[in-house]
């Protein structure tokens, strides 16, 4: 998918990686940051001119998977092993980046359904309090999970001022 946000690096002998853009030498951890930030990376090799992004790609997941002791579970390692050259590379080549691109979706979609929900239960909870008459039962209940008075109003009483207030006849 490369395209105008797409940055070329050389990779040379010395395991170096130049930017052509700034004219400067990255680390993995700026190519890696590069693309978070959105950019699409091409790696190629200084002096053959052979396509390296998939292997520069994959040190830069290693690397990741380093720092946090793990990236995939052995069970799937060992398949990957297994069966590298020829199962799993058919289903990486057509379905796996499907399968992502699916997931950040769908998990995108959810989130903001979840906040949606969130906001609308703020929402009623707002209703709720200005609802609920000061001299309602319900009140002091309200009182207890809800902060300041159902009315939306403040008189200047603590809540053991307006509970001992509730108590009288």
């Amino acid at each position: 998918m490369p395209d105008k946000n797409s940055i070329l690096l050389k990779k040379y002998s010395n395991r170096r990686l130049y930017d052509t853009e700034q004219s400067a030498y990255v680390t993995l951890a700026d190519v890696a940051r590069m693309i978070r930030d959105g950019r699409w990376v091409s790696v190629v090799d200084a002096d053959t001119g052979e396509d390296v992004t998939a292997f520069t790609l994959t040190q830069i997941v290693m690397e990741e998977a380093k720092k946090k002791n793990a990236l995939l579970p052995v069970p799937l390692l060992h398949l990957v092993i297994r069966y590298g050259e020829t199962l799993l590379a058919d289903f990486f080549d057509k379905h796996l980046e499907k399968m992502i691109a699916s997931y950040i979706s769908y998990k995108t979609m959810a989130d903001e359904q979840f906040n949606r929900w969130l906001e609308m239960g703020t929402g009623l909870a707002e209703t709720a309090r200005r609802s609920i008459p000061e001299n309602s039962p319900l009140h002091s209940l309200f009182q207890q999970f809800f902060s300041g008075p159902p009315s939306g109003k403040d008189n200047g009483q603590t809540r053991d001022n307006r509970q001992g207030e509730d108590d009288s006849p």
